[in-house]
């Protein structure tokens, strides 16, 4: 099997960030016939993974993340079993593998069976070598280690299926902001995108906002009515008029503002078109209750000074991972460099 060396892996997946700048007639064809495939996959939020995976695929990050990088002369086979909630979300994973010299035999969504197949025709564009590494498999067999991606109830199955090989096996987790009542309307508005980028389907999508006692609930509703046109998104709606009918039936407690209900829960998975909320009286009880669910949490959107293990981002970055910002606190490379 050809060599691969750092150098050329970083230039060429820098140079996929710049196809990603100037993509072909080709791909923007894909683009375009996204929504016939996945109607979720709109052409704006199509674009705005791309755009996410360019920023991504910097040049300074790749040479910073290929330091902790070593790659493999021995390829192992990594089964990759991607999900498809967002546009082309299985794509770190197979960056990584690649990244390390490994051979990735993806098990494609099929709700997202487009868009990859079209990005890694073009990476291996860029650099043929990655032709050999990169295998589409519909039933995963001779596999050396398993990356899988699923709910609660699929890793149930991904355990025992794939148990006895080295593997990463992710369930459902979500994503929740703390707020202070300092932050700006700026703030607000900026987290927005944090909920409502790619609908929400997103386990880095905030499902939950944590609010001190006091808070105004017209102060967090206010700044998102930018984010009002979601609403016209046909599948979106039908979420929120069968959340919104059901709350109303049974008499439900909630907020509504006529494209986002709030409704005030213990729990961090609300459902589409819904943002759960609970109060807390200080930040350090707050903290104490949040290490305890740490292993439900993908990411924390705060400005407060708060200890968690979870990565915590900035407001509207939630949707804009680094290199080594891995999903479930999980080091993929760390993994797969002990293949």
């Amino acid at each position: 099997m050809s060599i691969l060396t750092a150098e050329k892996l970083i230039i060429a997946f820098h140079k996929l960030s710049d196809f990603l700048n100037h993509p072909s007639d080709e791909f923007n064809h894909t683009i375009n016939s996204a929504p016939n495939h996945n109607a979720w996959f709109t052409h704006a939020e199509v674009r705005r993974s791309l755009s996410s995976l360019q920023e991504m695929l910097n040049l300074s990050d790749l040479e910073k993340w290929f330091e902790q990088i070593t790659i493999s002369q021995h390829p192992k086979k990594v089964g990759l079993i991607l999900a498809g909630n967002i546009p082309l979300v299985g794509f770190h994973d197979i960056l990584s593998v690649l990244a390390t010299g490994n051979i990735a035999v993806i098990k494609l969504s099929s709700s997202d069976n487009q868009l990859l197949p079209a990005l890694l025709k073009q990476l291996i564009t860029v650099e043929p070598l990655l032709a050999e590494r990169i295998v589409y498999a519909e039933r995963l067999k001779d596999f050396d280690a398993i990356i899988a991606t699923g709910s609660n109830n699929t890793s149930r199955y991904f355990d025992y299926y794939f148990g006895k090989v080295p593997n990463i096996i992710r369930k459902n987790r979500n994503s929740i902001a703390i707020l202070t009542g300092n932050e700006s309307t700026q703030d607000i508005s900026l987290l927005g995108h944090d909920i409502f980028d790619y609908f929400g389907l997103g386990c880095r999508n905030v499902s939950k906002v944590y609010l001190p006692e006091d808070y105004e609930i017209k102060n967090l509703f206010e700044p998102l009515e930018q984010y009002q046109d979601i609403i016209n998104h046909f599948k979106y709606n039908n979420n929120y008029d069968y959340n919104k009918s059901i709350y109303l039936v049974n008499s439900v407690q909630h907020f509504d503002n006529g494209f986002l209900l709030l409704k005030e829960d213990e729990g961090l998975s609300s459902p589409l078109a819904v943002l759960y909320f609970e109060k807390y009286k200080t930040l350090d009880q707050l903290t104490e209750k949040l290490i305890a669910m740490q292993s439900d949490i993908q990411c924390v959107v705060t400005d407060a000074a708060i200890k968690l293990d979870t990565a915590s981002v900035t407001f509207g970055q939630s949707q804009h991972p680094r290199l080594w910002d891995y999903a479930d606190n999980v080091n993929t490379i760390d993994f797969l460099n002990s293949l």
